[in-house]
């Protein structure tokens, strides 16, 4: 525990700061709690247009490594490779759902 003497000097830091204001009552009466503020604001990045979806899929260890090796960004050659595919193979509604 800070000594009276050490508590003096924090709470005069404290009103020096400039950026770090006493809160008036006024600001008080305006405060909100956290998760109604997170409800009404977003957080975080924009919702993508067309957001990827996370899957767990088991593919051969040598596929896996031919796109590793090709370096950053290999996932998303691999998705580009499998949209060529069924671009060029177009896929029946009997192997659909």
């Amino acid at each position: 525990m800070p000594t009276p003497e050490e508590d003096a000097e924090i709470n005069r830091g404290i009103a020096a700061d400039p950026d770090n204001p006493e809160w008036t009552s006024e600001d008080m009466a305006r405060a909100r709690p956290f998760p109604e503020l997170v409800a009404q604001k977003r957080m975080g990045r924009p919702p993508k247009e067309n957001p990827k979806e996370q899957v767990s899929v088991r593919y051969d260890a040598d596929i896996l490594a031919a796109f590793r090796a090709t370096g950053e960004g290999w996932q998303t050659r691999m998705n580009d490779a499998l949209r060529t595919y069924l671009a060029e193979h177009p896929l029946e509604e009997a192997h659909g759902q």
